[in-house]
């Protein structure tokens, strides 16, 4: 197996910590590369090479001729399917990769859009719209019902082990709290295996890539949420028609 060199370009959100965790987990050796949203170093030229799409996450594998991945869920898979040969985190079974594969889908097609959507118009939008607020929020917590229902008995989603499964979705459901979903405790199945998750010493490397956990102070101190909400609105220059 070659030896890894990977760069990832990130900021500390769910999607971007998402690859973080992975390459914990898998032990592979890389740098981290801050993306600053507030200079919108993700539409310059340069990242526009790596990611065409000027979103973060994305990766340069300097260790294969510099080969660029972007889109989080394909990252994933292929940091696994070159740098994972025990098939820890994407496995070898087909039936078992099937499943994986399909919460993998699961959270790139339903838990991400809806529950980012539920955070723009519950925290960012610049003026409330109670129908999207109200869809985008309940259909949030459909989607951790789903999850709720599919952990009922075990401690993970596939195989009953850790795998790409969990760890896509984890960093979004963490953050439910800036979705409108302020508590998740009516899905113990769900709030036990976001802790279970939590706990894991990779997932707590992973999280604090490329700077400390932001969101672990509000989970503390949740009377810090708008604070932070406040500051992210003035940091980010939130455009309605161009989400970071």
């Amino acid at each position: 197996m070659t030896t890894p060199d990977i760069t990832l370009y990130t900021v500390g959100t769910p999607n971007g910590v998402k690859i973080s965790i992975v390459l914990e987990e898998l032990g592979i050796s890389y740098k981290a590369r801050e993306i600053s949203f507030k200079d919108e170093e993700q539409k310059q030229p340069w990242f526009l090479k790596i990611n065409p799409n000027g979103r973060i996450p994305a990766i340069t594998d300097h260790s294969r001729g510099d080969f660029h991945v972007f889109e989080s869920a394909a990252i994933m898979i292929y940091l696994c399917e070159h740098y994972d040969p025990e098939g820890k985190l994407l496995p070898k079974d087909p039936d078992l990769r099937s499943q994986v594969i399909q919460w993998i889908m699961f959270q790139m097609g339903g838990l991400g859009p809806m529950q980012g959507q539920a955070g723009h118009f519950n925290r960012y939008a610049p003026e409330k719209i109670p129908y999207a607020i109200k869809r985008y929020t309940d259909e949030t917590k459909r989607l951790y019902s789903v999850l709720n229902g599919a952990l009922e008995g075990k401690e993970y989603l596939v195989g009953n082990k850790y795998t790409l499964a969990d760890a896509i979705s984890f960093p979004w459901v963490r953050v439910h709290f800036l979705s409108g979903v302020s508590s998740i405790d009516e899905f113990p199945n769900l709030k036990a295996w976001v802790a279970r998750i939590s706990a894991r010493p990779a997932v707590q490397k992973g999280l604090n890539v490329p700077t400390p956990d932001k969101f672990q102070e509000i989970l503390d101190n949740p009377e810090k949420l708008d604070e932070f909400v406040k500051n992210a609105q003035n940091s980010f220059k939130w455009k309605s028609t161009d989400e970071k």
